[in-house]
């Protein structure tokens, strides 16, 4: 594995990341689970854009702008968000016209982050789940939180820093998000929900219209997690009785007060 210093020769923002992160253990244990990850959103964001679905290729490109401003690939980030912007605007023609432009960018990154741990994509045997099935860390601790983000960034930064106390339940979309909530619909061990309101399949929305038509949102807590919501989607987050809304990116501090108020909020 090379210097972190290698990264920063490419125009990673490391001190940025590191604020966030902590330190570089954490930084280095995240990005390898970026690095895993990286093949199949690709995928999926292609998948989207040879489709022309548009609202799933602006959610698939937004988690892709997000994992990328937590590491310092800027200009990565930077490009994803022009898809974003342009994909929730219906502008396919941007989309096709600047698609290279984004893919060239996320394959540099890639081999980048390879030739920096100095090795290709490592065995995943042990890695997370594959998209589209609820993963559940099985350790049988009793209470629960439950990480619906599209976000590897996110779900692996949330395992690192609360691994050791609670049982963690992730869910990459609101279908799976759903399937975890209805097992455990009438036990109580589920204490907080962080819920991101830009995921594909269904969105957070459709997670605390089920919370909210089933008496749930007080025995199931929510925070919300979510990066660049527009204020009307915020607005309309804040009529569901949510407890908190914590903006991405955040440090371990902020996301540990966050979990502390939604778990306290429980009726």
């Amino acid at each position: 594995m090379k210097s972190i210093e290698y990264l920063k020769n490419f125009g990673a923002d490391i001190e940025s990341s590191l604020e966030l992160f902590g330190d570089e253990e954490t930084y280095n244990e995240t990005l390898r689970e970026f690095q895993r990850g990286i093949d199949g959103k690709l995928a999926e964001i292609d998948k989207y854009y040879n489709q022309a679905d548009m609202p799933n290729y602006a959610i698939l490109v937004h988690s892709l702008k997000s994992d990328c401003k937590y590491f310092g690939f800027k200009t990565l980030a930077d490009i994803a968000y022009e898809h974003e912007m342009a994909s929730k605007e219906a502008n396919i023609n941007f989309v096709r016209t600047n698609y290279d432009k984004l893919v060239n960018e996320a394959h540099k990154v890639r081999k980048i982050v390879n030739d920096y741990f100095d090795d290709s994509i490592p065995d995943i045997s042990n890695g997370s789940a594959p998209v589209g099935t609820p993963e559940v860390i099985e350790d049988k601790k009793e209470d629960i939180i439950l990480v619906a983000d599209d976000s590897e960034v996110i779900r692996i930064f949330v395992k690192k820093i609360f691994d050791e106390q609670y049982e963690l339940a992730f869910a990459t979309n609101g279908d799976e998000a759903l399937t975890i909530i209805a097992e455990h619909q009438n036990d109580d061990r589920i204490k907080a929900i962080l819920l991101d309101l830009n995921m594909p399949v269904k969105d957070g929305f459709a997670v605390l219209d089920y919370l909210k038509d089933n008496g749930l949102l007080g025995k199931m807590p929510v925070t919300i997690v979510s990066g660049d919501s527009s204020k009307e989607a915020i607005d309309k987050a804040f009529t569901y009785n949510i407890v908190d809304m914590l903006s991405k990116p955040f440090n371990e501090e902020k996301i540990k007060e966050a979990v502390e108020k939604t778990i306290g909020s429980k009726v």
